[in-house]
């Protein structure tokens, strides 16, 4: 009976022992797996959800002081660069493109004045030349009869008195010439600054014709649409924006502890809030910010002043996507997404070395160049003035 109840408590002890084994066993392994996923893998990951998706927001402004018409585009909508946006009531503008051909078709004959002035100019200082040219004769002819005394005093005074009026008339007219060259010397008609002043003036009206009609600067959606139809505004005025959604990236904020083995052009991979974790967007590092969020902030810490306190500092990286991802699924300025870094490869540098060529637009307004162009060859034309 006391061999029985001894066995019998020997028993759990047993099995106690047994699954503290085999628990040990499995602590052990998790240990040792997670030590290896440490050092193969964790440590060379780096992620974060503090990461947003921003991208440019072209601002479609008023060039002119000018009333809306017509309203030809709406938030969510997209549109593609050329499109027409928004009309403009022309009238003022189209007054002044009529005032400014009138006023270079009037420079144009006035320039022509010039020319056939100079010409006639020219004709008077030969004729006064002539002219001199007989008194002076006169006048030594009148000059030796005065010797032998078959000349008067008087006669040989009044033949000097010529001469001078002659060569007084020849001054005159020279200076008058030299004046008239003076405005049209080294060009031709077309080529007088008169004349590319008006010109100036023209093409400056044909813009501001131009801007009556605001067309999309490239591909995107339309957004914060704030213009009405009749609405009078003034040159500066927001009316709308477009947003190009081919070309965002994100803004993962790191902490300054995640930075180490952070390098240019190391690969990245997105999970947007969106989407949900079945799509993912790959992408590389293409820049480490220049400073903390807080060093930008529009009222920075001061911590000289004495109340400190020691708080981790994230730094903004940004990170390019794959175009074709973004095609695929399309992402918008402001998401959330979580952000992980491979950082496996640190051959890249610490700071970007690429030179970026900036965001550049197309012109808002209608392209008025070769409008203006084929007023100024008509006008040139017709006044007499052709280049």
């Amino acid at each position: 009976m006391t061999d029985t109840t001894h066995a019998a408590d020997k028993a759990p002890s047993s099995n106690r022992r047994f699954w503290f084994i085999i628990l040990g066993a499995v602590v052990l392994v998790g240990a040792l797996a997670y030590g290896v996923y440490w050092l193969l893998y964790s440590r060379y990951f780096e992620g974060t959800d503090d990461a947003y998706v921003a991208g440019n927001v072209v601002t479609i402004t008023s060039k002119e002081n000018a009333t809306v018409l017509a309203l030809h585009a709406d938030n969510t909508q997209t549109v593609a660069r050329g499109q027409l946006l928004i009309e403009m009531d022309p009238a003022i503008a189209a007054v002044n493109l009529q005032a400014a051909q009138a006023n270079l078709a009037r420079v144009i004959r006035s320039v022509r004045g010039t020319f056939s002035r100079s010409d006639a100019g020219s004709a008077q200082l030969n004729q006064a030349r002539v002219a001199l040219a007989q008194a002076q004769g006169d006048y030594q002819r009148r000059l030796k009869a005065f010797g032998t005394e078959s000349v008067s005093g008087e006669e040989l005074a009044h033949a000097k008195d010529a001469v001078a009026a002659a060569q007084a008339a020849v001054s005159t007219a020279q200076g008058g010439l030299e004046q008239t060259n003076s405005a049209i010397s080294g060009t031709d008609i077309a080529h007088n600054p008169d004349v590319l002043s008006a010109e100036a003036q023209l093409r400056a009206a044909a813009i501001a014709y131009g801007h009556m009609r605001i067309i999309a600067p490239l591909d995107g959606v339309v957004a914060q649409r704030t213009v009405q139809a009749g609405q009078q505004v003034a040159a500066g005025t927001p009316l709308m924006a477009v947003v190009p959604l081919n070309n965002v990236w994100i803004d993962a904020n790191f902490k300054e502890v995640q930075l180490s083995r952070m390098r240019v052009g190391q690969p990245v991979t997105v999970t947007a809030d969106i989407y949900g974790g079945g799509v993912k967007y790959h992408g590389h590092i293409e820049g480490l910010g220049a400073g903390s969020g807080s060093a930008f902030a529009l009222l920075p810490p001061q911590n000289a002043s004495g109340n400190w306190i020691k708080i981790v500092q994230r730094v903004p990286v940004r990170v390019a996507l794959d175009p074709q991802e973004l095609k695929d699924h399309p992402l918008r300025v402001g998401l959330s997404v979580d952000v992980e870094a491979d950082m496996r490869d640190q051959s890249g540098p610490l700071v970007t070395t690429k030179v970026g060529g900036g965001t550049t637009i197309a012109n808002t307004g209608e392209d008025s160049g070769p409008v203006a162009d084929a007023m100024i060859a008509r006008i040139l034309r017709q006044n007499g003035g052709a280049r």
